[in-house]
């Protein structure tokens, strides 16, 4: 069973490819607003450099936001025609949640510019606080409020120190519990303003 995991989220460019559950090969690297001309190629390259075709393919697997608008879109995009093209499973999963521990609890953090997070608060599997949006003053009180807690992400915009984990790893670790989406209505979730759950 050969499974793809896409992930542009954030502002890296993230391509993976797993075989019978176990992470093959992947591709990542900071790609902030060139994911668009980067992705499909790297997805190319994995897969020839892995000696796999496109009908080997059995289901993808695709980070679906909260992060950049435009990252997110366009994994999702490939995601979709993907599953469209080769009629195979899709699966979306939280960009905050492939960046939990799996044992420590773990506030996942990403830019979302304006002088916001998006936050999330996970443990193990149980999720605490549920994926949202936050000024980074509330951020920074919520984490001197948990010191025992990990943080996650990219967090130089707030000077922070914090666990960066393989994202495809998570998402692969993942899998299992993710529901099938529905590869005609799987929407990014933008959660500017208000939080956009997804849709499956």
């Amino acid at each position: 069973m050969i499974t793809i995991l896409l992930d542009s989220s954030n502002t890296s460019l993230s391509v993976g490819i797993a075989k019978d559950g176990k992470l093959l090969d992947y591709i990542s690297y900071e790609a902030w607003q060139r994911q668009s001309e980067y992705m499909l190629p790297e997805l190319e390259k994995i897969l020839v450099r892995n000696n796999v075709n496109k009908t080997d393919i059995s289901d993808v697997v695709v980070a679906i936001g909260p992060g950049s608008y435009t990252g997110v879109r366009i994994a999702i995009t490939i995601a979709k025609v993907m599953a469209t093209a080769l009629n195979i499973p899709i699966y979306g999963v939280s960009s905050l949640r492939v960046q939990k521990d799996d044992n420590e609890p773990t506030i996942s953090l990403i830019n979302a510019r304006g002088g916001r997070s998006y936050f999330g608060v996970y443990q193990g599997n149980e999720i605490i606080v549920e994926d949202c949006i936050k000024t980074n003053e509330e951020v920074l009180a919520y984490i001197n409020e948990h010191p025992t807690y990990s943080v996650s992400g990219d967090t130089r915009y707030l000077a922070l120190e914090s666990v960066m984990f393989n994202t495809l790893q998570q998402m692969l670790n993942l899998k299992d519990s993710l529901t099938e989406a529905n590869p005609l209505t799987i929407k990014p979730v933008y959660m500017k303003e208000n939080y956009a759950k997804p849709v499956y």
